[in-house]
């Protein structure tokens, strides 16, 4: 029986929360502004609660960018992406037709509509169509480096280990040569 082996997912680009932080900054100096300005009707009270209802949200979103991982668990592959995680058995991946790949040269497998998931640019968790409009399962934090994984349903899985080439080799070993056919 093998024991849980865990790979690391790619480090996303170091300046990836500014697309959470700088809106939400944005949005507060708004408020902020709004609230301090003269007016005929003063605003309620209840609107400096859209302060700290702001920061919640911004850490709520830092929260879900940091939670990315990929687990080998004896023969089931599981992924957490942001608020998602997806469970599935080595067997239900299409092994002869897994690669790993580059986004930028195969722009049919890039993940282009957000059907439930999380975007930012350089970064993509959850559920995506691809450019060739199959469904895909995604944790994207590298496009240059991203492990496509064909599933036996017709949609992908696309991950972005540190090291694909270490999972894929992995996967291959755990699957029994009935389930490769």
């Amino acid at each position: 029986m093998q024991q849980k082996r865990e790979f690391p997912v790619a480090a996303p680009h170091r300046n990836i929360l500014w697309w959470i932080w700088v809106p939400q900054l944005l949005a507060m100096a708004a408020l902020c502004y709004a609230m301090t300005q003269p007016a005929r009707t003063p605003m309620p009270g209840a609107a400096w609660a859209g302060l700290p209802f702001l920061l919640l949200v911004g850490g709520c979103l830092t929260w879900a960018m940091r939670r990315r991982r990929i687990l080998l668990d004896n023969r089931e592959l599981q992924v957490q992406a942001t608020i998602y995680t997806r469970r599935l058995q080595v067997d239900t991946i299409d092994l002869d037709k897994a690669r790993v790949v580059s986004l930028e040269e195969r722009t049919d497998l890039k993940p282009s509509f957000k059907t439930n998931g999380f975007a930012v640019p350089g970064f993509q968790a959850g559920h995506f169509r691809m450019r060739n409009l199959t469904r895909a399962f995604c944790l994207v934090t590298d496009r240059t480096r991203v492990l496509a994984l064909p599933l036996k349903d017709g949609s992908t899985l696309l991950l972005s280990p540190v090291r694909p080439a270490d999972l894929l080799t992995s996967l291959r070993e755990l699957a029994t040569p009935a389930a490769r056919r």
